[in-house]
């Protein structure tokens, strides 16, 4: 009896997640990738602005007034260039000069560390750092993350019930295993989101080759710290990232109008 019920409850979860999968299927601007989104679009901006507020409340946020018009300036530029002007966009500048980055959340969150700003030298370099966080944004890559995660976990706690395994184990496994396979999942994140940011900041009117620029300063930057190998990290090497942005170059050239 309690297989054949253990059976029945695998198929009704089979099921459950099928039905899910078709559901959630969506494909990312500009690349046409097919992806799976379990989250809607409203939870994921809800999750965004609220972790946005918790962060900048934590943070020190910039005072510069030219700091933060340029961000603005060229946030604003990449921003109206994906055509998603029912997102609530805000660029906001956190003075940190130890830190070298810049991130995206859902619903159009922005912030750059002033510590990146010395780097990106112009507004050409800013947009390649905007127009790959705004790309994040417009790619619906956290959606796509927590999705990704709710998929492993629950495919392990289905086998580890078919197994007879501990319901305790069988969570934290998932959690383990997660990590780990979704890995190569982030660093092809990262470099659709290197991809979309090209596309993006020509439509703007940035030159596209300003990414591969900054990318070569970023390594540069980046000389005599250690590294993590690139099959580990979250991130392709700076090597791996200029390769490909010469390699979407012509595409990205065919939106770039200079601005007057």
């Amino acid at each position: 009896m309690r297989a054949r019920l253990l059976v029945l409850g695998e198929r009704v979860l089979t099921v459950l997640v099928l039905a899910a999968v078709l559901a959630g299927c969506e494909t990312v601007p500009v690349t046409g990738r097919s992806q799976l989104n379990l989250v809607s679009p409203a939870q994921e901006t809800e999750m965004g602005t609220e972790a946005y507020k918790e962060i900048l409340g934590k943070a020190k946020v910039s005072k510069d007034p030219a700091a933060n018009a340029l961000v603005t300036k060229v946030g604003t530029r990449i921003a109206q260039a994906t055509g998603r002007t029912d997102l609530q966009w805000e660029f906001t500048v956190i003075d940190d000069p130890k830190t070298v980055n810049a991130f995206a959340l859902p619903g159009g969150k922005v912030a750059v560390y002033t510590g990146i700003l010395p780097i990106t030298r112009d507004e050409a370099g800013l947009a390649a750092v905007l127009g790959h966080e705004v790309s994040h944004v417009m790619a619906r890559h956290s959606a796509e993350r927590i999705s990704q995660q709710l998929g492993v976990q629950l495919t392990v706690q289905l086998a580890g019930a078919a197994l007879g395994v501990d319901p305790q184990l069988t969570q934290a496994g998932a959690g383990v295993i997660a990590n780990s396979l979704l890995l190569p999942w982030g660093r092809s994140q990262e470099s659709e989101a290197d991809h979309l940011g090209l596309i993006y900041m020509a439509k703007a009117g940035y030159d596209p080759h300003a990414a591969r620029e900054l990318w070569l300063r970023m390594a540069e930057a980046a000389k005599g710290q250690p590294k993590t190998p690139e099959f580990l990290s979250t991130h392709p090497s700076d090597a791996t990232r200029v390769k490909q942005i010469e390699g979407w170059m012509p595409e990205a050239m065919k939106y770039y109008k200079p601005t007057s």
